[in-house]
């Protein structure tokens, strides 16, 4: 819940109202049409502020006035308008506390619901009637009449099904009437009341329990898509233990208070983000960054509620609380995507709007109109087959209910809400958070992938990748020297060296004394009587030593200083430095005044994953893949050429990445920058889609950015562009054959091609199923790895 205070009013006065937030359950609330309903009956209701309606989850979120309404008047609302809230009781206290603690309908029993058992009785009288009317003939003798009209027993029997199924209809669109919602429920419930009273008990009763069916499949299918978000949400631990006064004790989640330490064994979730405070362990992080390989975790290491610690024992010191965890906020960003419509969805509701009255109108034109110009049946041979226009107004009438359940737009409406909702939650459990469907649609259409290079394509560290020791001296020594000055540094190059070091197993290490730093060239320090120098190869340079390169400077030579008669030398090579520096690299050279020892390169690694993304990305159908950064014009180079990007732009300020990113959108269209989305926020708000690297615990890149990888792997962009680009074609699949397939028979109807139990079974039941199945082909879709 949530209060909040009104600006002051017209004459400055101070007026307050308490604005309250209250989330309920309506599972049965699970299609466009049916949370329009419940829209309107909120509508009505003086005080609510704001509605959030979700018939993908089942929730309804109602902002309202405190002071002119209480919560039970929102329940209420919500009932009148033919719904149940689960949960809901005379308490508004309970009630309170059950809203605040649920995100999504819980799993219901489908075949065993009340709803099912009035269905199946409806059947068990369909069949007997039908077994009655058509093969047991003899037995259908009339026990009773209704205003001197016979009710034979396969009548009775038809009326029993009418009853039993068809009361959940009529009772729905009773309320869709009272609400002025113009839906399937009240497209059928009139039909069956129509039929009924003509006496067109067949028909009626097949209508009856066949929607009924096709309820409950929807129902399942339904209950299938929401399934993918409680297995998100099943992910959260509820209770934690503890250390508590010595001992330990396990309590709910949201009992634990930041600052208070759990305890995690081996092979249980970690219940709150923290930190650990003692103990080592692999780590499987998988539900949050999708990352498949465990990762160590040591005292100091940040880790994450719903990652499951696989073997040691870890004490973590709790850093948010359970409503504020990563996987919370990814939870609560999944539900709320489904907000954001996209555009495909939007022209669906716009459609919807004018096709279910077109079609409800043609209806009764067509019960109402053929019998007054057609006087006798007439064939028209079409293609060597009889297609027969009837004359008799019980064969017009029949037509007429048929092109009703053709005007239910069911298929057609959700076809794209279940695709998006399919599509965000196989995301978010691969380790992608996609903020929107709008987003979802967007990175599957975009023609160009701009990328930032550090942090993105590299991993953002420096690394030793070369060492390369001159005349006799071995890598060892040249390590060995560099690091017993560097560890004097707090430069992040003295951090690759000594990583380096460290990695060889050297651990005897000189210690440097006169200590000094030498401002944007190096380091130097005393060792044994002399003096060692670290640094550029222009520091050596004013030392005297030339170094002579192939690479369009000078002529090819080697690393001799003017007066090398008088010193003991070795040589070295420019070319090998003009190499290292062709890679990209920053070259550290390492010896005395008399002496190059050797030299280390260093740079910022390339991800492993990162020349297979950009390639599969390309094989994918992106048309161009680019490359922009800050750094210098030969770093870039290097990068552009080992990972394969389309195009490379360098030394770029924040604004000049903004005018880069709008320049390849004039020329190729929809863009989509993938950065850290901190330092690169300009140029993501720019694009049509913003995708932030490493995101897991980074409260600013989940805020800023449309999508959110939450490892550090390069290597999910092409699964979301894939995921992206297939959810497209499957929300264009939905929505074409939804309308093809009503087309159809909507055609059939009037020459008599299409029964009620076809428009039904085909057009509603089946379609609904239909798409529903697709959709839920994207949560199979998982990421590749390199080979």
């Amino acid at each position: 819940m949530t209060d909040e205070t009104e600006p002051p009013g017209p004459a400055g006065e101070e007026s307050t109202r308490q604005e309250v937030t209250v989330r309920l359950v309506v599972p049965e609330m699970d299609c466009p049409s049916c949370a329009g309903k419940v829209d309107k009956s909120l509508e009505r209701v003086d005080g609510v502020v704001d509605t959030t309606l979700q018939p993908t989850t089942g929730t309804a979120t109602v902002t309202y006035d405190a002071d002119r309404m209480s919560e039970a008047s929102v329940v209420d609302a919500i009932e009148s308008a033919g719904y149940e809230v689960v949960g809901a009781d005379d308490s508004d206290s309970e009630r309170d506390e059950h809203a605040a603690g649920v995100d999504i309908a819980p799993p219901s029993d489908v075949w065993t619901s009340p709803r099912a058992l009035k269905t199946w009785v409806g059947a068990v009288f369909v069949t007997l009637g039908l077994l009655v009317e058509f093969v047991l003939t003899g037995q259908n003798v009339a026990v009773a009449s209704v205003l001197d009209y016979p009710l034979h027993l396969a009548d009775v029997l038809f009326l029993g099904a009418v009853a039993a199924s068809g009361y959940p209809v009529v009772r729905s669109g009773y309320y869709s009437a009272k609400n002025r919602s113009l839906d399937i429920d009240l497209l059928m419930g009139t039909a069956i009341i129509a039929a009924t009273g003509i006496g067109y008990f067949v028909e009626a009763a097949t209508l009856a329990v066949l929607f009924s069916i096709a309820e409950l499949l929807e129902d399942y299918a339904m209950d299938r898509a929401r399934d993918s978000l409680r297995e998100l949400m099943e992910l959260s631990p509820d209770e934690a233990t503890v250390r508590r006064d010595g001992r330990e004790v396990t309590v709910p989640t949201d009992d634990v208070a930041v600052g208070e330490t759990v305890v995690v064994r081996p092979g249980d979730k970690i219940p709150l983000d923290g930190r650990v405070l003692d103990g080592t362990s692999a780590v499987d992080e998988s539900p949050i960054t999708g990352e498949s390989v465990p990762a160590d975790k040591s005292a100091g290491d940040d880790v994450y509620a719903g990652a499951i610690n696989e073997e040691g024992y870890l004490e973590v010191e709790v850093t948010s609380p359970a409503g504020d965890s990563t996987l919370s906020r990814i939870i609560e960003m999944v539900q709320g995507a489904q907000e954001k419509k996209t555009e495909k969805e939007q022209f669906v509701d716009r459609f919807a709007g004018y096709y279910t009255p077109v079609v409800v109108v043609l209806a009764l034109l067509t019960a109402a109109i053929p019998p007054l110009f057609i006087a006798d049946p007439v064939s028209v041979d079409v293609a060597g087959y009889a297609l027969t226009f009837a004359a008799d107004w019980q064969t017009w009438f029949i037509r007429g209910l048929t092109l009703l359940v053709i005007a239910c737009p069911c298929a057609f409406v959700i076809s794209t809400p279940v695709s998006v909702v399919s599509g965000i939650t196989s995301a978010a459990k691969n380790g992608v958070l996609v903020k929107g469907g709008n987003h979802l649609e967007a990175m599957g259409d975009v023609d160009a992938i701009a990328l930032d290079k550090t942090g993105t394509l590299t991993k953002g560290e420096l690394a030793v990748t070369d060492v390369v020791p001159a005349g006799d001296t071995d890598e060892t020594t040249v390590l060995r020297y560099a690091a017993g000055l560097e560890r004097r540094s707090e430069h992040p190059i003295a951090k690759a060296v000594l990583a380096r070091t460290e990695a060889t197993g050297t651990t005897e290490l000189p210690e440097p004394s006169e200590f000094e730093s030498l401002t944007g060239k190096g380091i130097r320090g005393d060792i044994n009587g002399e003096t060692y120098y670290a640094g550029k190869p222009t520091l050596f340079e004013e030392l005297g030593f030339e170094f002579s390169r192939t690479d369009g400077m000078t002529d090819g030579g080697t690393a001799v200083p003017e007066d090398a008669t008088e010193r003991k030398d070795r040589a070295f090579t420019g070319d090998t430095l003009a190499a290292l520096e062709r890679e990209g690299k920053t070259v550290v050279l390492v010896g005395t005044e008399r002496e190059i020892l050797g030299a280390i390169a260093i740079a910022d690694e390339v991800r492993p994953a990162s020349k297979w993304a950009v390639g599969r990305l390309q094989e994918l159908g992106v048309e161009h893949v680019v490359m922009l950064t800050g750094d210098n014009e030969g770093t870039a180079r290097a990068i552009a050429t080992e990972v394969g990007v389309d195009e490379y732009r360098a030394e770029l300020l924040p604004d000049e990445k903004v005018a880069a990113v709008e320049e390849l959108q004039r020329k190729y269209g929809d863009v989509a920058m993938v950065g850290d989305g901190i330092n690169d926020a300009p140029a993501l708000a720019t694009a049509e889609v913003g995708v932030a690297m490493g995101a897991a615990g980074t409260d600013t890149a989940l805020e800023t950015a449309d999508i959110a990888l939450m490892g550090d792997d390069i290597g999910k962009l092409p699964y979301l562009y894939a995921l992206s680009h297939t959810a497209n074609g499957v929300i264009r699949q939905n929505i074409w054959a939804s309308l093809g397939v009503k087309a159809l028979l909507a055609v059939g109807v009037p020459v008599g091609l299409v029964s009620v139990a076809v428009a039904v079974v085909v057009g509603d039941m089946g379609m609904s199923l239909g798409v529903t199945g697709n959709a839920m082909r994207l949560s199979r879709i998982e990421p590749e790895r390199p080979a």
